[in-house]
Order: C-alpha cells, then sequence, then structure tokens
C-alpha cells in the first residue's frame, strides 16, 4: 500500500488541468475543504449541542429551516471570504447573493454557488445529509463588484464542482472538468485522504431512486418508466438527501429521478445549488443529467438565482430509457 494522499496534494498536483492554473481555483477548492471538516465535526455532534432541530424560519425557496443550514451556512462564508479567491456567494438559504470585498493585493475572479446542507430535513432522524458546491469565473471585471450576472451562468459554464456526504464516513467528491474523484475524511488526523480514483458510472444497473409517495403527481411518461422499474423488480432505494442518493448511483449505477409534478410543473429542486452542480458530476463520471422533459440540465439558461427544474440522472442506459419513454407517451399525456 503506497503512501496516501491529502485532498491539499491532490489538488495542487492536479492543479494543471484546470483552465486557468493561476492557484487561485486550488485554494478555493482547499477553502471548501476545510469548511466541510468545520460542517462534518458540528453534524457529528449536533445532539449534544443543540443545534438540531427548526431554526423557526424559512429560506427564499419556503423551505423550513433547520439550524444545521444556518450554521453550514455561516460557515461556508466564512471560510470563503477570508482567503480572497472568492468574490461572491450564492446560497440556496439567501435571497440574494453575497457580494466579498478584495483581500489585499488579490482580485477574485471566481463566484460560488453552495446547497450548505442538502437533505437538511434529516438532520434530527440521524440520516446523511450533505453539502452541494459549483464553481464559476466571473463575467464581471475584475476589482469590481460582483454581479447577478456572474451568477445567472448555466451548468456548461461550471469550471469545478463537487459534494461532500457526511455519513457512516465523510467522503469529499469533486470535479474540474477532468474526471470526478473521492476523498474520504480520517477523523483522527483531521485530512480527507484520496480514497476513489476516477470514479465511473456503471452503464446499467438494478437500482432506481424516486421519492415513489408523489407517483400519482407525476406525468404520464414518468409513472409508465416506473411502473417499468417495478415490472423488471429494479430495486428502489430512495434516502431524501440527493448527495446521498447520487453518491450510491455513481458507484452502484441506475437513476435518479426527481420530476416535476402537479404541485411543481417546473421541478423543485434548484437548478444553481443542486441540480447544476451534480449534473456536471454525473456526466464527469461517464453518466447523463436532464430534465424530465429531455433537456440536458447543463444547457438549461439561468433566469434567475433560486430557479427551479426537474432532474433525471445516473446511468446513461437508464437515463436514455426514460428518454424513450417520454417519446412513446407523451401524445397520450
Amino acid at each position: 500500500m503506497g503512501r496516501l494522499i491529502t485532498l491539499d496534494e491532490f489538488i495542487i498536483k492536479r492543479q494543471k488541468d484546470f483552465p486557468y492554473a493561476s492557484g487561485e481555483l486550488t485554494a478555493l477548492l482547499r477553502d471548501i475543504g476545510l469548511a466541510a471538516k468545520l460542517i462534518n465535526r458540528e453534524v457529528n455532534r449536533a445532539g449534544l449541542v443543540n443545534i438540531i432541530g427548526l431554526a423557526d424560519t424559512q429560506n427564499v425557496s419556503g423551505d423550513e429551516v433547520q439550524k444545521l443550514d444556518l450554521y453550514a451556512n455561516e460557515r461556508m462564508i466564512d471560510f470563503l471570504g477570508n482567503s480572497g479567491e472568492c468574490c461572491g456567494i450564492a446560497s440556496e438559504e439567501l435571497e440574494s447573493f453575497v457580494s466579498l470585498p478584495d483581500i489585499e493585493s488579490k482580485q477574485a475572479k471566481y463566484v460560488v454557488v453552495i446547497d450548505p446542507l442538502d437533505g437538511s430535513s434529516n438532520i434530527d432522524v440521524n440520516v446523511s445529509v450533505g453539502t452541494i458546491f459549483g464553481i464559476y469565473r466571473r463575467i464581471s471585471p475584475t476589482g469590481t463588484p460582483v454581479t447577478l450576472e456572474d451568477f445567472l451562468q448555466p451548468g456548461n459554464k461550471l469550471v469545478a464542482a463537487g459534494y461532500v456526504t457526511y455519513g457512516t464516513s465523510t467522503i469529499l467528491v469533486y470535479t474540474t472538468g477532468n474526471g470526478v474523484n473521492g476523498f474520504t475524511l480520517d477523523p483522527s488526523v483531521g485530512e480527507f485522504f484520496l480514497s476513489h480514483r476516477n470514479i465511473r458510472i456503471p452503464n446499467k444497473a438494478k437500482y432506481y431512486s424516486v421519492n415513489q409517495g408523489y407517483y400519482l403527481k407525476f406525468d404520464l411518461p414518468m409513472r409508465r418508466y416506473i411502473d417499468h422499474c417495478n415490472a423488471l423488480n429494479l430495486k428502489l432505494r430512495y434516502i431524501g438527501t440527493m448527495v446521498s442518493d447520487i453518491h450510491r448511483i455513481l458507484f452502484q449505477g441506475g437513476v435518479f429521478l426527481y420530476p416535476n409534478t402537479t404541485d411543481y410543473p417546473s421541478g423543485k429542486l434548484r437548478l444553481l445549488y443542486e441540480c447544476n452542480p451534480m449534473a456536471f458530476i454525473v456526466e464527469q463520471c461517464g453518466g447523463k443529467a436532464t430534465t424530465s422533459t429531455g433537456e440536458r440540465i447543463l444547457d438549461i439558461p439561468v433566469h434567475a438565482l433560486h430557479q427551479r427544474s426537474s432532474i433525471v440522472c445516473g446511468s446513461p442506459f437508464m437515463v436514455d430509457e426514460i428518454k424513450s419513454f417520454l417519446e412513446l407517451y407523451q401524445e397520450e399525456a
């Protein structure tokens, strides 16, 4: 067994893969890794410090906010704001973006979009949660305040994306457009170590992930596809944390479905904070990611910070199969 490679070492060695190998994106990814360590610590001792439960407020999307949501959001902003590599942050928990001032002689070139604590409704019952992030190169000139347009970029403009899953082990997965790698946190030394190199999603599998309780609210093509999964005795696996559900699919294959419903005709998940970063990762693993009407997620124009979308992603064979059901049953819908 060779020497373990830390997240910091790996990021520095792969710096040449970045479109702009100046070291700034390298530092930004390291900052996110540091923030994830603090969030992991609080997630693991939440019940001991009175940090679980509702915060008696809602975010801009109308979701109930957990106390840990607020903590995770604050930590991410703190770490991203201190290094000087990030000029602005947009978060699922905030109505508008946060503009960060330049530090010393640095002129930050990147903006970050985050879902600080995905699946936070699972916190009180000790089910795994996660963090999702995406990084864009700013459009506005450096040295000026960040603008809304810097964030309203389609997913195909992402320069990096990743997630952290806080579960039986804490794993950080990220891509800069040259493959996907995973790092597991060793709590005894407080370091992320390379544990999953060049992750590739299987072409097809016996798993599908969907909140089947909404079956009657799905469009006809989606209902017929779920019937098809049941007829084939495919295994339903649904946690309710997007990060965890897709994390399984990256390694075991399958398809994750969060379709539009009668209540949410455009879909419910946030395009900027959830769909785009996870779609980028899935595609970099060899998978596919579309809306439930067949449009590639990463090509969807972004018009608002909290724009919603449906998503179908996972093993390429299964995503293509869903497209065939869409074509077959769309006229009957």
